[in-house]
Order: structure tokens, then C-alpha cells, then sequence
């Protein structure tokens, strides 16, 4: 049928587990018209037991009441119960390597009015490497990152990816393979659905929080530079320094960690298996397939 589901696929839709093929909602949805919702992008692993593991899915489900909540839907959903309820999805599909894809969504209401309820649906598929494994020809976009004093960009909302998805059609019609954004004053903010790394002399530089979604796996290479001792500093940098950069990166729970081959047709001097990046691709590629503690 398509690449996400079969007749077969279960979902978790409003308190029942049902098939994807026969799940239905409102045409006059808020979210449908307006893009009045939010989710998580979510993955699991099968570890190097043999067991299922989801990647920090408190962080993610957290994330999620979070995002609703600057946006003024109601939630009245407890992480540990969302996490139970998704672990029941991956069984019930036999999926173990998941992008696992929550999102709460608006009742129907053609006005701008707060509603009193909001709906949930669970849903998981196998995926292949979001961006691929090869080194990313990268072009910077035409278009900039949200203006943070005009929405909740902390927020994982739907109607905010319109940005995303034209940023990255115009790169891969223009024959890129993604793009990057800068923010409103020129510094550099983002990928579509990821954040950016770069290294110079052996120190990592990515954008500070403010005008970037401060993701969960960006958290995470935090955390694995400070583990291999990697200085790691959060500043606003320039197009023209990430030029001038040794090797970049993307990362996010979509793309992983993935490496940039060149940025505007400029390629970065250091070899890949050279850098220090690399070492953060690796040490995330063996923390995700740990078996949870």
C-alpha cells in the first residue's frame, strides 16, 4: 500500500490499539486546516541482546506535554503510560529498528478558538537512513529559520515544518541533498528537522538555543563529547565560518548522526574518518543499540 503501512499495521489511536487502514479523523480538524498539532519523532533499536530499547523516550514524551502546552492544547497524558502504550505498538507490529511518530491533534474547529480536548494517535515504521549514510552535499537556503518572537519555536509543532519542507525541496531540486538554514540575523541556525555541528582544531561549535529546536539528540552528542573529552562550545557562528569549518555534522533522531561532505559546493578539509566528529557518529551508533540500563 505504501512505504508506512499495510493491512496489517496497528496503531494507537484515542485509547484503542486499530488498524492503520481503517483509522479514521475529522475533515474539519483544526490541526488538518491549520496545522494545529505536535508530535515527537521517536526511534527504537533492537540492541545487541536481542531486546527492543526506545532512545530516551521520557525526554521525548516529556517533549511532547511540553510542545502542547506552549501552544495552548490540552494534554492529559502521563509519559510512563505513553511509553507503555508505544513498547505495545512495536509488539504488536513486530518491529524492533522504529521510527515511532506520536502526535496530539485538534477536534474539529474552523475558528481560532482554544478547543477543551485533543486527540492522540501512536504510529510506527520501519525506516531506512532518513538522509542516507554517504557524506550530505549540503546548499544553504533561500529561506530562514522562524523569527522566535513569532511562534513557540521550542515547540515540535506541526505548522512550523512548513518551513522545513520547502527549505529542503528547494535544496534537493537544485540537486543538494539537504539544506541549511540561517536564523533572522544571518548567523547559523539549522537543518530541516536537525541541528548542526561543526569542528575547527579539534572543538565542536553548534548554535545556541534561541533560535533553533534544541533537540534531544544534540542534547545527546553533548553528553558523548564530554564523555570522549571533546570542548564542545555553543556560540553563533557565520556562513562563512562554517566555510572554514574542518568536517560538520547533522544530527537529529530522523538523520542520526551524518556527516557533511561540503556546503555550497565548498568541501570541508578534514577526511571524515579523520575527525573528531566521526568519533561522535560512532560512540552514537554504539550508545543506541545498548541495552537499556
Amino acid at each position: 500500500m505504501n512505504n508506512y503501512y499495510n493491512e496489517q499495521t496497528i496503531i494507537y489511536l484515542n485509547g484503542d490499539f486499530i488498524r492503520a487502514a481503517e483509522a479514521k479523523m475529522d475533515f474539519y480538524s483544526q490541526s488538518l486546516h491549520y496545522g494545529y498539532s505536535v508530535f515527537e519523532g521517536i526511534r527504537s533499536y533492537q540492541t545487541t541482546n536481542g531486546s527492543t530499547r526506545i532512545f530516551k523516550p521520557v525526554e521525548h514524551f516529556d517533549r511532547l506535554r511540553q510542545s502542547a502546552l506552549a501552544i495552548n492544547m490540552p494534554y492529559h497524558w502521563d509519559t510512563q503510560e505513553l511509553i507503555d502504550i508505544t513498547y505495545e505498538v512495536l509488539t504488536r507490529n513486530q518491529l524492533g529498528d522504529a521510527y515511532i511518530r506520536p502526535v496530539v491533534y485538534a477536534p474539529a474547529n474552523m475558528s481560532f478558538a482554544p478547543n477543551d480536548q485533543s486527540f492522540l494517535v501512536i504510529q510506527a515504521w520501519q525506516m531506512a537512513p532518513f538522509l542516507g549514510e554517504k557524506l550530505l552535499r549540503v546548499r544553504t537556503s533561500s529561506f530562514q529559520r522562524p523569527n522566535p518572537r513569532a511562534f513557540h519555536i521550542h515547540a515540535k509543532a506541526a505548522g512550523h515544518y512548513v518551513n522545513s519542507i520547502v527549505a529542503s525541496q528547494e535544496a534537493r531540486t537544485n540537486g543538494y541533498d539537504e539544506a541549511l538554514l540561517l536564523d533572522m540575523n544571518g548567523s547559523v541556525a539549522e537543518a530541516p528537522g536537525a541541528n548542526v555541528f561543526i569542528e575547527k582544531n579539534g572543538c565542536l561549535f553548534t548554535p545556541p538555543a534561541g533560535h533553533i529546536l534544541s533537540g534531544i539528540t544534540r542534547a545527546t552528542v553533548l553528553e558523548l563529547a564530554a564523555n570522549l573529552a571533546i570542548p564542545v562550545q555553543e556560540k553563533y557562528f557565520t556562513i562563512e565560518e562554517m566555510y572554514d569549518a574542518d568536517a560538520a555534522f547533522f544530527c537529529g533522531t530522523a538523520v542520526e548522526v551524518i556527516g557533511l561532505g561540503s556546503l555550497d559546493d565548498r568541501r570541508f578539509s578534514l577526511i571524515w574518518e579523520n575527525s573528531k566528529s566521526h568519533q561522535i557518529q560512532k560512540a552514537y551508533k554504539q550508545l543506541v543499540t545498548q541495552p537499556a540500563a
